[in-house]
């Protein structure tokens, strides 16, 4: 079968153009495996999963080929802690899924579940995959519940079902917003998730709407937070300030077999060595270095270099769906002393480890979903960007609501209308 060669010229084809077998050729790839970065290498995807990454291997023939060279390819951005699918505009309501008030099927919050209410066509999944983000995990951000529900992973393809991973994580605030939630005191937010958790070790195995029950938890809060007792689920736990930190760390120790992950935590370099010891995660946001409030007084720009110096395993993610500029942070994070190849770990596998996912999305391996980026040079320069984007093995549109609107305007500002509304001095 002859073998085609794309360039830049055809960034915009189709999804359904491309051949089942695609090669990716001559670019300097970040695998997010042992393998680490190679030089001038070719990534081989069949049946939208990557077979190989190697050195200057041959293309076997049937391959279409994508050629690289002189670009940077890596996997798939994905977002550690987004918003997205989940609001449109936050000022409207109809467009907001990412808040929940009191309803009497949950007590504790841990019960709700965001896979329901993802929307695969919000324009804000299609300006993010253009910018290299192929998948994200989401949540609600805001609620009177102890718990943000149940998270979910998803992939920013148009699909009609862009759930990869439901019920993935639960979420839960220990810092100035959980403390209002809970009466205003952080002594109180501590007693309630203390015993919500205690209280699902000790609740029957058998529980049916039937049940005689007067926990603190409902029944389905108990079913939600089962896997989470048990560490299968990861228990992400928003915390800022050290001292509420070091309550974390303490609360992962009295639960050992639990999966807690800290986030946001902009005080978290204060007790890097305790969380690298706890084997405690951190998804941050690297670019906040100004207290937006008491809780965030040490905030800085080193906290990325200087967690992951310690040995912490970092993601670097937002809470708004903003997430398209996570490689800016990253480059942020670089030059304030984190390496280059921690911070694109920090935007690729390390949340896909996070999540338990690693080896599905995240990283260029043998047999992951073949969701890869292909950037006009270094993803963390902002003057560079995603040239060519695939996700699950297809060269998706690159197209965007802001796309189409730039497009729109360049063309009307050479019409002879354009003088009436265009400053023209």
């Amino acid at each position: 079968m002859k073998t085609f060669v794309l360039t830049a010229a055809l960034l915009c084809v189709s999804a359904t153009a491309l051949a089942d077998k695609i090669a990716v050729v001559g670019g300097k790839v970040f695998t997010g495996t042992a393998q680490g970065t190679l030089e001038s290498a070719t990534v081989l995807i069949d049946n939208n999963t990557v077979v190989s990454v190697s050195n200057g291997a041959d293309v076997p023939a049937g391959y279409t080929v994508i050629d690289a060279t002189g670009k940077y390819v890596t996997p798939g951005l994905v977002g550690a802690y987004t918003q997205l699918g989940l609001v449109e505009v936050g000022m409207s309501a109809g467009t907001v899924d990412s808040s929940v008030t009191t309803l009497p099927i949950s007590a504790t919050g841990a019960a709700y579940d965001v896979s329901y209410a993802v929307n695969p066509d919000s324009s804000l999944m299609a300006i993010s995959r253009v910018e290299g983000v192929t998948s994200a995990a989401t949540t609600i951000s805001r609620t009177e519940y102890l718990f943000h529900g149940q998270g979910a992973v998803i992939t920013l393809a148009s699909d009609a079902q862009p759930v990869l991973k439901p019920k993935a994580f639960v979420a839960v605030n220990v810092g100035n917003a959980g403390a209002d939630d809970a009466g205003g005191s952080r002594a109180a937010v501590w007693v309630m998730l203390e015993n919500a958790i205690n209280e699902v070790k000790e609740a029957p195995k058998s529980l049916s709407p039937t049940s005689d029950w007067h926990g603190i938890n409902s029944r389905l809060d108990v079913q939600a937070l089962r896997p989470v007792v048990k560490g299968e689920v990861p228990l992400l736990i928003h915390a800022d300030r050290a001292a509420d930190i070091r309550q974390v760390i303490a609360f992962k120790q009295r639960h050992p077999g639990m999966n807690v992950v800290l986030v946001k935590g902009m005080e978290a370099w204060r007790v890097a060595d305790e969380l690298a010891s706890a084997k405690i995660p951190v998804i941050i946001d690297p670019e906040f270095n100004l207290p937006g409030g008491f809780d965030q007084m040490g905030a800085t720009l080193a906290n990325a270099a200087r967690l992951h110096n310690a040995g912490v395993t970092i993601a670097i993610g937002m809470e708004t769906h903003n997430i398209r500029l996570a490689t800016q942070h990253a480059g942020n994070a670089v030059a304030h002393g984190l390496s280059h190849e921690a911070a694109m770990a920090a935007l690729t596998v390390n949340p896909a480890r996070i999540f338990g996912m690693e080896g599905t999305i995240g990283s260029l391996a043998k047999g992951a979903r073949a969701d890869l980026v292909i950037w006009s040079g270094d993803p963390l320069e902002v003057t560079e960007a995603a040239e060519t984007v695939l996700i699950n093995g297809k060269v998706i549109e690159h197209t965007s609501r802001q796309i189409k609107l730039q497009e729109r305007y360049q063309s009307f500002a050479d019409t002879p209308q354009a003088s009436q509304y265009i400053r023209l001095d």
